[in-house]
């Protein structure tokens, strides 16, 4: 299989979409595996840290459904609803997932305090399953990562970080199983107490993520940028600079000032050439400018 992206994959559009989709699908087939090796080991030696493992698993596959439907919705032109398209939904998404681990964490907590210390059974065929599971996390979060970054794609990358989770999560039972099953049986209880932690921290992180771009917060340092901008020929003033996230893209919207007399041609050539320093230098994809005219008496004033 050819892993080298196109170069147009990591920007906006069908090939990159396609790629996403296309990765979210192979993801779910594993996490299906994965589930059904966990439930089964879990039913058979009556370890509530494996069968909490495997509830978080069937979460996986279902966020995975999600993040495909999700993934093809974001993928749509803009429209007269959208004007600025459906790319936030890929980041509503995240907000969702990490919301749903919220919840996930807390319930595997509870649980495992509520339960009385069951008897956990021992089981060759059950830790080569466990063991199996375990690589089989690796494998995906190592590829599903190099993807995220190949693509930029936060839906991915917060997918390829649950996965590095379940990592985390499978080693911790493994180990938990295997003592508790010796006559430590409150390990077991430890192992899903663990568990519940690392997948709340794994929500902070997501939550971390999607909150500065549904809020709106600034994709780019406004001083860099507009000194940046400055240095260019016929620009006079920055009078105002602002930057957001659109799902994965960078939208730029700004206020220059340039001479009076400069022709409406003349200008808008300085206004390419601002956009083309803000798409090469800092990786925006969502231009807008405002060109306002300055008498040539007046002094350059300082950016703003």
């Amino acid at each position: 299989m050819n892993t080298t992206p196109s170069p147009d994959w990591n920007q906006p559009g069908p090939a990159r979409d396609r790629r996403v989709q296309r990765v979210i699908i192979i993801e779910g087939l594993a996490n299906l595996c994965v589930l059904l090796a966990k439930t089964a080991v879990g039913l058979s030696t009556g370890s509530l840290a494996i069968l909490a493992d495997a509830a978080h698993s069937l979460t996986d596959l279902a966020n995975n459904i999600v993040a495909w439907i999700v993934v093809r919705l974001a993928a749509q032109p803009p429209d007269r609803e959208h004007p600025y398209g459906h790319r936030k939904f890929e980041t509503l998404a995240v907000f969702g997932l990490a919301t749903l681990l919220t919840v996930i964490a807390v319930e595997i907590a509870l649980q495992a305090l509520r339960r009385e210390q069951p008897e956990i059974l021992q089981s060759d065929w059950g830790l080569v399953l466990m063991l199996g599971v375990l690589l089989t996390n690796i494998a995906v979060t190592t590829w599903q990562r190099m993807w995220a970054r190949r693509l930029q794609s936060d839906i991915l990358l917060a997918d390829a970080s649950h996965t590095l989770a379940d990592v985390a999560i499978t080693s911790t039972v493994i180990i938990g199983w295997l003592l508790s099953a010796s006559g430590y049986h409150w390990l077991d209880t430890l192992c899903a107490l663990l568990m519940a932690a690392l997948v709340l921290y794994l929500a902070f992180g997501l939550f971390k993520r999607a909150i500065p771009v549904l809020v709106d917060h600034s994709a780019l340092d406004s001083g860099t940028v507009g000194a940046a901008v400055l240095t260019l020929p016929g620009v006079r003033q920055v009078r105002r600079l602002r930057s957001r996230w659109q799902g994965s893209s960078r939208v730029v919207d700004m206020i220059i000032t340039v001479d009076a007399s400069l022709s409406t041609e003349k200008a808008h050539r300085i206004a390419d050439q601002i956009e083309a320093l803000l798409e090469e230098r800092f990786g925006a994809s969502d231009i807008t400018i405002h060109i306002e005219p300055e008498p040539v008496s007046k002094s350059v004033s300082p950016i703003r």
